[in-house]
């Protein structure tokens, strides 16, 4: 009977280890869900914002074009 229970605590040693590994793997996915929103996010921010500077770079006239000196010059 010795060899049954310490098969049995082996058991149930290895029922504990895997419970908390899937446990840490749950969390972990979890994580790694919150942070592909958040990147998706960002992405999209980055997109307006790029969109956004090229509108008032067209806006602006080109590059080489500079704005006369005041009259006082």
């Amino acid at each position: 009977m010795h060899k049954n229970e310490a098969l049995e605590a082996r058991i149930d040693a290895l029922e504990t280890q895997v419970a908390h590994q899937d446990r840490t793997i749950e969390d972990l996915n979890a994580t790694i869900t919150d942070q592909w929103k958040q990147v998706e996010t960002l992405t999209r921010q980055l997109r307006r914002l790029d969109e956004q500077l090229q509108d008032v770079r067209a806006s602006a006239g080109s590059p080489g074009e500079q704005d006369p000196p005041p009259p006082h010059y």
